[in-house]
C-alpha cells in the first residue's frame, strides 16, 4: 500500500485551532490582533464590543477573552485590563492570512497561465505576418515588467532563518523568492515586515526600486532597515531574473538570402545565427527602449545598432504596449535598402492587429 503523507506542523495547529475555537472566539482573537498591530496597546473588552458594533456585550467578550487566554492565544501584561496576543495567536492569524493569499496567489497564477498561453500564440502569428508582409526577418519582444507598478508584498515564514516572499504587480503577475536571514524571524517581526514593506513599495514602480525616495524612507525606519533592505533587493532580483531571450520571437531569417549583399559579404549565416540566437536581439531591444523618443519609433542603419552581424542591415524598431505598465517591441531587420515606407506601414499595422487581440 502506498504511503500515507505525514501531516505538516502547520496543518496539525490548523487543525486543533478549528477544534477549539468557534467562529466568535475566532473573529474576537483576530480583532484583538489587528487592533494591537495598530495601536501597540492592549485591547480591552469594551474597545471590541464597539467593533462589533456593540452586537457582543463587555460580559461576553470577556468570558471569551478568558477562553482564549486559557488557550494560551492571548495574554495579559502586568496588570493590564487588555490582552496582546501571544506567539500561538500570532500564528492562528499568520496562518489564515498566507491561507486567503495562497488562494489569491493560485487563482492569479491561473490566470496568468492562460495568459500566457494565448500571448505566445498572439506574438508567433503576429511575427510570421509581419515577415511575410515585409520580406525581412522580423521580431517582438514580449512585456517588460520594469514599469508595472507593485499591487503587494506577501511574506510568509518557512522556518530555519526563511522567509518566502510573494509579490504581485500590475497585470497579475506574480514572482516568489525565498530569503536566507542571519536570524530567526519571528511571527511578530512577519508581520512588522510586512506592513512596512507594503507601505514602502505598494504602487511603486518595479523600476524605482531603488530610487532615492525609496532609500530615503528606509533610512527613516526605527527597526528592521537591514531586514528591510535585504527583502527590497530580492523582490528586485526576482524581476530582473530569468532568460532575457524567453520573451522574443522571431520568424523569416531565411529572407536575408535572397538579398545578394548578404551573400557576397559572407556574412549571412554569422547573421542567421545572431538572429535566432536572440542574445544580441535583446540586447538591441534594450538599447531602442533606452534611445526611442515618444513614437517608440527607432531606426538603425548600419553600425548604428552596435550589432557586429548587423552592420549590413537596416533595423526598425517600435514599442507597443501591453498595458497595465508593460511594454514590448517589434522590429523588422532586412539590407540598409529596405522599402522603409512599407516597413513603417506595416509595423502600424501590426500594432493595430496587436491592439484589437489585446482587447478581445
Amino acid at each position: 500500500m502506498p504511503r500515507k503523507a505525514s501531516k505538516t506542523k502547520l496543518e496539525i495547529i490548523e487543525k486543533n485551532d478549528n477544534q477549539v475555537l468557534d467562529e466568535r472566539k475566532k473573529d474576537i482573537l483576530l480583532t484583538i490582533i489587528k487592533l494591537y498591530l495598530e495601536t501597540g496597546e492592549p485591547v480591552g473588552s469594551r474597545t471590541i464590543s464597539k467593533k462589533f458594533d456593540n452586537a457582543l456585550s463587555s460580559a461576553t467578550i470577556r468570558n471569551e477573552m478568558s477562553d482564549l487566554e486559557e488557550l494560551g492565544y492571548i495574554v495579559k501584561p502586568h496588570t493590564s485590563a487588555g490582552r496582546i496576543p501571544s506567539d500561538k495567536g500570532y500564528r492562528l492569524y499568520v496562518n489564515n492570512l498566507m491561507k486567503e493569499k495562497e488562494n489569491e496567489i493560485k487563482s492569479l497564477k491561473t490566470e496568468m497561465s492562460a495568459r500566457v498561453d494565448k500571448l505566445e500564440d498572439m506574438m508567433k502569428t503576429l511575427v510570421k505576418s509581419l515577415a511575410a508582409n515585409t520580406n525581412y526577418a522580423a521580431m517582438i519582444a514580449g512585456p517588460t515588467t520594469n514599469n508595472s507598478k507593485i499591487k503587494y508584498v506577501q511574506l510568509s515564514n518557512l522556518g530555519d532563518k526563511k522567509v518566502l516572499v510573494v509579490v504581485v504587480a500590475e497585470g497579475n503577475i506574480v514572482k516568489t523568492r525565498i530569503v536566507d536571514f542571519d536570524k530567526i524571524i519571528d511571527a511578530k517581526e512577519i508581520l512588522d515586515l510586512n506592513e512596512t514593506l507594503n507601505n514602502l513599495l505598494s504602487g511603486e514602480r518595479i523600476s524605482d526600486l531603488d530610487s532615492e525616495n525609496i532609500i530615503s524612507e528606509i533610512s527613516k525606519l526605527k527597526k528592521n532597515k537591514n531586514e528591510i533592505k535585504t527583502l527590497i533587493s530580492e523582490i528586485a532580483n526576482a524581476f530582473e531574473e530569468g532568460n532575457e531571450t524567453d520573451n522574443i520571437w522571431t520568424y523569416g531569417s531565411n529572407n536575408f538570402f535572397k538579398y545578394k549583399e548578404f551573400a557576397e559579404s559572407g556574412n549571412v549565416s554569422n547573421l542567421v545565427e545572431t538572429f535566432e540566437q536572440k542574445k544580441d536581439l535583446a540586447k538591441l531591444v534594450e538599447k531602442a527602449n533606452v534611445e526611442s523618443e515618444e513614437t517608440g519609433l527607432k531606426v538603425y542603419i548600419g553600425e548604428e545598432s552596435s550589432v557586429n552581424a548587423m552592420k549590413d542591415c537596416s533595423i526598425v524598431t517600435a514599442n507597443c504596449d501591453f498595458g497595465n505598465g508593460m511594454r514590448g517591441t517589434i522590429g523588422v531587420v532586412g539590407p540598409k535598402r529596405m522599402d522603409y515606407e512599407k516597413v513603417l506601414k506595416t509595423i502600424k499595422t501590426t500594432m493595430q492587429n496587436l491592439n484589437k487581440e489585446l482587447d478581445n
